[in-house]
């Protein structure tokens, strides 16, 4: 008998995750990477506990693996101060994913992002985001295969889920331009099958490839098809002086979405987004849109639930800011490391100076310790230095939390980075003093660093 592939899903609680264990569970060895403790299984599948935000529990995670589904897109805050937007946090986790694999010794990893705009014209931050980290993902050695999916229709999918309740809420809907884009959905079930005859495919090794549905349509043909399925009578009609602003604000107040989730899909829709070419895949069923809406709709189907999980606990006021900063001097973490006391130093007129004694760094006020480093060798490199928060006036614990230096993209940004750091501020003081001055002092050590292009 053959053995079964060791295969880890990071993002194994959301739709696409959660149905694809369920269509799969008996071809592969599922590992599935929670950020929560699962409770109990079943099922059969072997559910690990991972940070991704921290590189060694990445490399726990991923022990023993053969391949990897990624799945993971603009993670929820778990800090409760998360200064940090989707697109640095979402580079961050990749390239931590990344050096994990290597560490591992992946065969392979699929990575499930959306299909890329053809006019290339100011292409919106959720789908710049969905490139870079198919960048990242494979710039390490491990091959990878980045499937490019038009929206995914299927029970419980959270973009078909917008429709539906737009439809269900709004008997007249004013669409904006926005809602006339062409686009290709594509049937759960079928981007399921893209996704098992990828893994492990070595035809497919660093070759992107697109997917979508059999029909080219405008998301106001999606809203005008569901309301029919839905037998719901309402007026769907184009308007063109409707903003990308307002439109995210009806959008998320009619739909019951966060703005957050609302926003990046909406800037997205704008774009066209199609295939170059068709990839019939012959072992792909075939349904026609009104199909795959139906049952996207069908209340009988039962949508695959994730075990019950318990969250880790953290300390109340933990923070932490993920910043991306330009490089065009290509500098290497190393040299950004030891250059950022000195310049911060220059910068506050020597007010704020620092000591460096063997690994510690201090930076002081007047004297008085702010906050005390200790650089950890054995886990940094040129491409990443890394420092543990071991104390200082501004730490709360000396046990936890730490700052990083990361070059990514092959030099083209520099991502510093705040994990799991307890303020000793109270929180309100905290929140508009000292988590304000350092966005602000990123802005000028970014200007800094462009000088030197």
């Amino acid at each position: 008998m053959k053995q079964k592939k060791k295969l880890a899903i990071a993002g194994a609680s959301g739709f696409i995750g959660r149905w694809f264990i369920e269509t799969y569970k008996n071809e592969y060895h599922i590992i599935a990477l929670s950020r929560k403790q699962i409770v109990s299984s079943n099922s059969g599948i072997e559910w690990r506990t991972v940070d991704l935000f921290s590189i060694s529990s990445s490399i726990k995670a991923l022990n023993g693996v053969d391949y990897a589904l990624y799945l993971v897109h603009s993670m929820q805050p778990s800090t409760r101060l998360n200064q940090s937007n989707f697109e640095d946090t979402d580079l961050l986790l990749a390239d931590n994913f990344s050096r994990a694999a290597k560490a591992c010794k992946l065969t392979h990893i699929v990575y499930l992002g959306g299909i890329l705009p053809k006019d290339n014209l100011n292409i919106s931050k959720h789908l710049q985001s969905r490139y870079e980290v198919e960048r990242v993902l494979g710039s390490r050695q491990i091959p990878i295969t980045p499937i490019r999916a038009g929206i995914i229709i299927g029970p419980g999918g959270s973009s078909f889920n917008i429709i539906q309740e737009l439809v269900k809420n709004l008997p007249i809907m004013a669409c904006p331009s926005w809602t006339k884009s062409n686009n290709q959905p594509i049937d759960l079930r079928v981007a399921l099958t893209y996704i098992h005859y990828t893994l492990g495919n070595s035809k497919l090794y660093n070759c992107p490839f697109e997917i979508g549905g059999l029909q080219i349509v405008h998301y106001m043909d999606l809203l005008k098809l569901t309301a029919k399925e839905m037998n719901k009578k309402r007026w769907i009609f184009s308007i063109p002086f409707f903003s990308l602003g307002m439109s995210k604000l009806w959008v998320g107040l009619f739909s019951g979405s966060s703005r957050d989730f609302v926003s990046p899909l909406i800037e997205s829709l704008r774009h066209d987004m199609t295939l170059k070419e068709q990839n019939d895949l012959s072992i792909c069923p075939k349904f026609t849109l009104t199909e795959t809406i139906k049952r996207a709709l069908d209340k009988s189907v039962t949508i695959p639930k994730i075990p019950q999980g318990v969250a880790t606990v953290k300390e109340k006021n933990t923070v932490r800011s993920v910043q991306r900063i330009s490089n065009p001097g290509k500098k290497t973490s190393l040299w950004v490391a030891k250059q950022y006391p000195i310049w911060l130093s220059d910068m506050f007129g020597r007010i704020i100076d620092f000591k460096e004694d063997q690994k510690i760094l201090t930076f002081t006020l007047l004297g008085i310790p702010l906050l005390q480093l200790e650089y950890i060798e054995n886990r940094s490199d040129q491409n990443r230095q890394l420092f543990y928060i071991t104390g200082g006036f501004l730490s709360k614990r000396s046990n936890t939390g730490w700052l990083e230096f990361r070059s990514i993209l092959e030099g083209e940004y520099i991502i510093t980075a705040i994990h799991e750091f307890i303020p000793r501020l109270p929180w309100f003081i905290y929140k508009y003093t000292q988590a304000k001055v350092h966005l602000y002092v990123m802005k000028k050590f970014e200007k800094y660093l462009s000088s030197f292009s």
